[in-house]
């Protein structure tokens, strides 16, 4: 079980993913903005940030450049509709960033997040 980070600004799609993930073992923390989510990754409880790149206020990608610089060790991935932007900052926050384009199949979600919480 990884303690996962869920930042998504669409509130039926966060409950969504949530729930995919907890019903997949996984612990989940979801909130609806960066700034928020900053505030969460900040006391370091988390292995993984999933956050979507377009959010009111702190964006996705600023919030990873900024997680990864408090929580080195924290894992990235986007999920993002926009995923040429995704690309074009993924070596802002580190080389492990994965991205999973809207729209994905919750057993694609599901995998990736496995696969890189276990790389």
């Amino acid at each position: 079980m990884a303690r996962i980070l869920l930042a998504e600004d669409d509130a039926s799609m966060r409950q969504f993913l949530a729930a995919a993930l907890t019903r997949a073992g996984h612990a989940v923390e979801a909130v609806e903005d960066g700034e928020k989510a900053y505030a969460v990754v900040r006391e370091g409880r988390h292995d993984l940030l999933l956050a979507d790149i377009v959010m009111p206020g702190m964006d996705g990608i600023e919030l990873a450049r900024r997680a990864a610089e408090v929580a080195p060790t924290l894992k990235i991935m986007f999920i993002t509709g926009f995923a040429a932007i995704a690309m074009k900052h993924r070596y802002h926050v580190g080389p492990r960033a994965q991205i999973l384009s809207k729209p994905f199949h919750l057993r694609d979600l599901v995998d990736q997040v496995d696969r890189l919480l276990s790389a």
